[in-house]
């Protein structure tokens, strides 16, 4: 999972500030899963980790959802490119239903004491792999909504 973050960000970085500093918390968020899925069982877990994770994926979701969606939603539809506004209308949906699944994560998080770390770590494992189609689905968003259009705005230049 790390490894294609490093690839987005590879691929992306520096075509928009806004861009490179959500895939930067994307980094940031895979990092302090990683941090938490490593723990071993005889290690302590402290609640301040489980709190900065949640923090950190609450804050990535939110950035997706108020500031680059809408962005990327409006940058195709202000090259008219038709295609990708209704490829962001049918990936949204999902990735909503992503955010969902992701805010109980975060409910669960803060009503549970942490004692049961089998449970936890069941829980993380199946918010790795939402988080996994996540950064897919998104992913599929830069590249057909911002990437292209900045490839024909150098093209117009």
């Amino acid at each position: 999972m790390l490894e294609s973050c490093h690839n987005a960000q590879e691929r992306w970085g520096g075509v928009h500030l806004l861009i490179d500093r959500w895939l930067q918390e994307r980094r940031e968020l895979v990092s302090t899963f990683k941090g938490l899925i490593d723990l071993p069982e005889a290690s302590p877990l402290e609640r301040s980790q489980l709190q900065e994770f949640c923090g950190t994926l609450v804050d990535y979701f939110s950035a997706g959802h108020f500031a680059i969606y809408e962005q990327l939603v409006g940058e195709a539809r202000a090259f008219g490119d038709d295609a990708a506004v209704e490829l962001a209308e049918s990936i949204c949906p999902r990735l909503e239903a992503l955010t969902e699944q992701a805010l109980t994560f975060n409910d669960h998080c803060d009503q549970c004491d942490c004692a049961d770390r089998a449970e936890l770590r069941k829980r993380l494992n199946a918010l790795g792999g939402l988080l996994h189609e996540r950064f897919e689905l998104e992913d599929c968003l830069i590249e057909v909504l911002h990437t292209a259009h900045s490839q024909e705005d150098t093209e117009l230049a």
